[in-house]
């Protein structure tokens, strides 16, 4: 059992925490690159009750389609893995989950579920825990949602801004600089891409002649990221292996490429697995831009979609209010 003695002198009642949505890959960095949005996200309530156990409440916002067990839902299931890890089974937590994104969206919807509850019952216990050590119950949660364990959805969630998944096995997740001028425009079409679907039609063997250029690309957007460098960054948000797979699950995605290339967009991709597209800009106008097209083609060929427009959470889950 850890030594909780301090922390439990500072824990509280109740809190209420905002998780981020995210994109994943970012074009180049297949499962390995990640960043995170201001919006939207996903937000948490959580409070200590006199039963013990962990019990899920409420949820809102998802259409009847998450579970209700607490054993299955990813943000219950979570902090009763992290109740155990710190010794405190005996304690009562009451937690109530309010969707405010998209299910199935490419957007990280259950990373955001899963980091608001570790991240909110870390805050309510007096924050035992690290966010180095979090990390593995938040692969833990979308292990459970998705049936693998990917960080590149909750690493930046948890983190906040861009991140790089150096290694799985041991995890090593390195947190890169965010260029204050950068905007994400982000929209997601109203069809439905399941996940294990769109890994199924990834290819699993590559020309080493394309594997050589996502390398330099991946390189290249790092260094990008590093040094502000704007056109650099531009220049290396190509995808040769993962792209022109998945491309042909998301109606009108090379026009809209196209367009969004031509309006200013640094780059343009898909979001996760899809079906969300976004657009990496250094300005706000371009960004709005992007947005008015992109949403204009998909209601000319009869898609309705949600659009959000953001800047880079650097910050990554944040308390919206706490009582002692």
């Amino acid at each position: 059992m850890l030594d909780l003695s301090e922390n439990l002198k500072k824990m509280n009642k109740y809190v209420k925490v905002f998780a981020p949505a995210t994109v994943a890959n970012v074009i180049c960095g297949y499962d390995v690159l990640g960043f995170a949005l201001n919006a939207p996200g996903d937000e948490v309530e959580i409070e200590l009750k006199k039963t013990p156990g962990v019990e899920l409440t409420e949820i809102t916002g998802d259409q009847g389609l998450l579970p209700r067990d607490p054993l299955k839902n990813t943000v219950t299931a979570t902090i009763s893995g992290i109740l155990e890890k710190i010794g405190r089974k005996d304690l009562g937590i009451s937690v109530k989950l309010h969707k405010k994104m998209p299910i199935g969206s490419g957007l990280g919807s259950s990373a955001a579920s899963t980091v608001a509850g570790i991240f909110g019952v870390n805050k309510l216990l007096g924050e035992p825990l690290s966010i180095k050590e979090l990390m593995p119950f938040a692969l833990k949660g979308e292990e459970i949602a998705c049936g693998h364990g990917h960080a590149d959805n909750v690493a930046p969630s948890l983190y906040g801004g861009f991140v790089l998944i150096r290694s799985y096995e041991p995890l090593d997740i390195i947190p890169l600089p965010t260029p204050e001028k950068l905007i994400a425009t982000v929209i997601h079409p109203q069809i439905e891409i399941q996940t294990r679907d769109a890994r199924k039609i990834v290819r699993q063997h590559i020309l080493l002649r394309d594997a050589i250029e996502q390398w330099g690309n991946i390189a290249g957007l790092v260094s990008g990221l590093y040094r502000s460098d704007y056109a650099l960054i531009g220049r290396s948000l190509e995808d040769r292996l993962i792209e022109p797979s998945r491309a042909i699950l998301i109606p009108e995605f090379y026009e809209l490429k196209k367009n969004a290339l031509a309006l200013g967009a640094l780059g343009f991709g898909i979001s996760g697995s899809g079906p969300s597209v976004f657009a990496l800009c250094d300005n706000l106008k371009t960004a709005q831009n992007i947005k008015t097209m992109v949403q204009s083609r998909f209601e000319q060929v009869g898609v309705n979609s949600h659009a959000f427009v953001s800047s880079v959470n650097a910050d990554g889950p944040r308390v919206l209010s706490v009582q002692s």
